[in-house]
């Protein structure tokens, strides 16, 4: 058995993560797949050389070298599917829920900030459930969720970009400043909630990996829409409302159509 290891450059969220891992896992030499996605390496161990895994991943156009091969013997590993699906869990029902929450909130309170951000949260738990269906899960399975899950959110983020549009032009009036701040804060208590879980088990599994990663990227957009909720308040103007909901809105737009990718 042979063990190769390649640089991935463009890999950095869950959604390359699951993009590498189904179209390798296929593939009847790949025995194993190891990532570091901080260091963006993935470690394969597979039977026979090396050149059928490196052609798959060229395809993906992610930007892989392959650094080196080496004969193993050894593959053991941990068995820790259990405690991950408990906590992929717990994250899933934190991000649904505030998703829900956000999106009630942000249509109330008249904030594109708020409901972009509650369509992050969302593209959250997708990512999880996905991570989920990795865990043991059939690869059609998983291709359908995948194909599912990222027209939805496509189509949500398209019709939030155009009410952004909408409400630009015809200067719908100003957001609940308070409203936007309060519930916002509320949902960054939830992703540091769920980075504190994911940071307590620090597993070395990909799916994991890619999912501590992404919330901690979320926490961003959470104190973006705060921000935006205190300008509000201070200009009495909706237009930082509008414009945190435009760059969220393109981040979910963006994670959908990776998510896309993982269908074909």
């Amino acid at each position: 058995m042979n063990r190769s290891t390649f640089k991935i450059t463009k890999m950095d969220c869950p959604s390359e993560e699951q993009l590498i891992r189904m179209k390798l896992e296929p593939l009847t030499e790949v025995r194993r797949i190891d990532f570091d996605i901080p260091d963006r390496r993935i470690v394969v161990y597979h039977d026979g050389d090396s050149s059928i895994i490196d052609s798959a991943l060229a395809a993906l156009q992610l930007g892989s070298t392959l650094e080196h091969t080496e004969t193993t013997h050894d593959l053991t590993g941990e068995n820790t599917d259990a405690g991950d699906k408990k906590l992929l869990r717990m994250v899933l029902a934190i991000n649904a829920a505030f998703f829900v929450a956000e999106m009630t909130a942000g249509l109330l309170a008249n904030s594109m900030g708020l409901v972009a951000d509650s369509l992050d949260m969302l593209a959250d738990a997708i990512v999880y459930g996905m991570s989920l269906a990795a865990i043991g899960g059939a690869m059609t399975r998983k291709k359908l969720i995948a194909r599912l899950s990222g027209y939805f959110q496509l189509v949500l983020a398209l019709a939030g970009l155009a009410e952004v549009v909408h409400r630009f032009a015809t200067n719908e009036g100003i957001p609940q400043h308070t409203t936007m701040i309060v519930v916002s804060l509320f949902a960054l208590t939830g992703n540091a909630a769920s980075l504190y879980l994911l940071h307590k088990r620090r597993s070395k599994e990909a799916h994991m990996e890619a999912s501590y990663i992404f919330t901690s990227n979320d926490v961003i957009a959470n104190i973006g829409v705060v921000l935006a909720g205190v300008v509000v308040y201070v200009t009495q103007n909706a237009l930082p409302d509008l414009v945190i909901g435009t760059l969220v809105f393109f981040l979910v737009v963006r994670g959908a159509v990776r998510i896309l990718q993982l269908a074909k």
